[in-house]
């Protein structure tokens, strides 16, 4: 069987005889894969002018509590710079290595102060092995937890945060906008030399242009509120863009060795969900409702996951493989209702 990319880009190329291979072929026929150049540069020139206007209006609004209305839009514009992070770092956006970083660098490091090399070995090791609980990051103890075996061993004040985890989903989410941050800022400790000359400089660069716009216009008080309640936005966006993903879908057994032997094409799409919707879900969510496309060809340009979709549903379909879709608000309730389930020992 086909086994998952070692980078952000394409998976790796399926032998023939596997389940893939037919999809695969069938989606660079298509010209799927190819790269959509036009398309990411009109929408990033678009998200920058709307940054900046909104900026403008700040300057314009003044010393005003009535600022902190923007901190909406602004929130959701800094979503959009992250989904452009994303893609880069997937090489969905570019060929070329280095332009792809160039534009990761520009939206991560510098508009969102969020490290881009941390963002990518991460998101990197979850999409090798998604929902694995020994290998994604992504379903690892932290402050919550996702299977019962990791709920059994919390102690303390996170053994009662994992009896609640379910109903503190989303107020936790408002912590993940400064979270973002710190995480970068720990993570360059790891990062190479040359890594962190690179990445140190743009995260700072971030902090100090952001902490002067704010104290330019506003007084201390409304600046500290201002960031608060726009970072809150800003992370409630993110978390309720990447939860519906795979939060209680199918997660590998170690132990397992029927799970273990999974190919690439069940791997990622038994781990997976999608979302209905039309363009204001598509938009929302960055594209990552077509979650299971994107899983199965993650360096597809964002605008063709869509059209992916019936090929990779028919195939699932041919296959006898299930292929999870769901609307955007039972996604969340299939997400809390698995938080709810692992802390349930603990409530006995």
């Amino acid at each position: 069987m086909p086994q998952p990319a070692t980078g952000l880009g394409a998976p790796a190329e399926p032998r023939a005889g596997s389940e893939f291979a037919p999809l695969l072929k069938t989606v660079k026929g298509q010209g799927l894969l190819d790269r959509r150049t036009g398309w990411y540069a009109t929408r990033i020139a678009v998200n920058l002018l709307a940054l900046a206007a909104t900026v403008t209006g700040m300057v314009l609004t003044g010393d005003t509590w009535w600022n902190l209305l923007l901190a909406v839009p602004l929130s959701v514009f800094w979503a959009r710079s992250a989904f452009f992070g994303h893609d880069a770092g997937h090489a969905q956006i570019t060929r070329g290595k280095g332009a792809g970083r160039l534009i990761g660098l520009f939206h991560s490091d510098l508009l969102l102060g969020m490290s881009y090399a941390w963002w990518n070995d991460k998101h990197n090791r979850h999409h090798a092995n998604p929902n694995h609980i020994d290998k994604d990051p992504d379903v690892g103890v932290g402050a919550l937890v996702w299977t019962q075996r990791q709920a059994e061993q919390r102690e303390g004040f996170a053994r009662w945060l994992t009896r609640n985890q379910a109903r503190l989903f989303f107020p936790m989410l408002l912590l993940e906008g400064i979270a973002l941050k710190v995480y970068g800022f720990q993570d360059l400790k790891r990062q190479p030399p040359r890594e962190r000359a690179v990445e140190a400089p743009l995260l700072i660069a971030h902090l100090v242009g952001y902490a002067t716009l704010l104290l330019s216009v506003m007084s201390p008080g409304k600046a500290l509120v201002f960031a608060l309640m726009h970072h809150a936005l800003f992370g409630l966006h993110l978390g309720m863009t990447f939860a519906p993903n795979h939060k209680g879908m199918e997660m590998p057994d170690p132990n397992d060795p029927g799970d273990s032997g999974w190919g690439h094409l069940r791997r990622q799409v038994l781990t997976s969900r999608n979302v209905r919707g039309g363009f204001l879900t598509d938009w929302f969510l960055g594209g990552l409702n077509y979650q299971i496309e994107h899983h199965l060809f993650p360096n597809m340009p964002r605008p063709h996951l869509r059209l992916a979709q019936p090929m990779v549903r028919a195939h699932c379909a041919a296959l006898g493989v299930p292929y999870a879709e769901t609307s955007l608000t039972d996604s969340y309730r299939q997400a809390l209702e698995h938080m709810h389930e692992v802390g349930a020992p603990l409530r006995k």
